[in-house]
């Protein structure tokens, strides 16, 4: 099997786009853990986005095996797993002692328990094209709920009139990896990529509109925007950072891919 087929260029050319902007997407946390080594602590950040960042390239992998002929697939969601692997074990080894067990729980139960039931299952109750549907419909479900993920951050925005939390490049690249995967899935002629990149392009869209209309269209006095921040808010990003607000504390989680980043439970989703 090549590893990229030149059978159809167009779907050659959007595979390896999504391969490379998923690839940068992947890379968005290494300054936080680089933050989190030197100073030898995990900082009150949280582990969820990289452990569901995991899971989602687990499934992804296992679906484009099953439908085989689907390598840029399997090619980007290998490496998101050995840079998602390499950032949860570094969360791991500098994290508190109590949060350290919960995170090697949910790596347990979520990522290794809830792999294996979708795999056991389909491999001994479904064969044939009903497997690769039904770990289709799996993989288009997740996609779904990390996509929808960034609305508390857009509502955030719209309610405090700030765009402090909502990074523009991030927004931007995860947009064009939506946009890269969609064509993909579109010219293989698969649903269960390109339907639920279809959402994280139009939400990629509206955060960008988002950002520039209340970054350069509306005017907001600094009181007004503090005022609007109430005290126990939590919001959701794509993204791998978790900042607190200064001054305060509240705390922003921080979502992050296929194959849909971002965290939040952010999730990316690259496929």
């Amino acid at each position: 099997m090549a590893i990229l087929s030149m059978d159809d260029p167009w779907v050659f050319i959007c595979g390896v786009l999504g391969n490379i902007i998923a690839f940068m997407v992947f890379l968005a946390p290494v300054l936080t853990f680089y933050t989190i080594v030197k100073k030898k602590s995990s900082q009150g950040y949280e582990s969820i986005p990289y452990l569901v960042a995991l899971f989602s390239c687990m499934l992804w992998i296992y679906y484009a095996l099953v439908k085989t002929n689907s390598m840029p697939i399997i090619t980007i969601n290998s490496v998101g797993c050995v840079l998602e692997i390499t950032y949860i074990a570094i969360y791991i080894a500098y994290a508190p002692a109590s949060v350290r067990m919960t995170t090697l729980k949910i790596l347990g139960f979520f990522n290794l328990g809830g792999f294996s039931l979708i795999a056991g299952f389909s491999y001994f109750f479904t064969k044939g094209p009903n497997r690769v549907q039904l770990l289709g419909w799996i993989c288009l479900c997740f996609g779904v709920g990390v996509f929808v993920a960034p609305l508390s951050i857009m509502r955030t925005v719209i309610r405090t009139k700030s765009v402090e939390f909502m990074p523009f490049s991030l927004s931007f690249f995860l947009t064009l990896n939506a946009v890269a995967w969609f064509f993909y899935g579109f010219l293989k002629n698969d649903f269960y990529v390109y339907l639920p990149n279809t959402l994280g392009f139009a939400f990629g869209i509206v955060q960008m509109i988002l950002y520039v209309f209340y970054k350069y269209c509306i005017k907001v006095p600094e009181q007004e925007k503090q005022h609007n921040v109430g005290p126990n808010i939590v919001l959701e990003m794509s993204s791998a950072d978790s900042p607190r607000i200064e001054g305060t504390n509240e705390k922003f989680v921080i979502h992050q891919i296929n194959q849909s980043d971002t965290q939040r439970v952010a999730s990316f989703k690259f496929g």
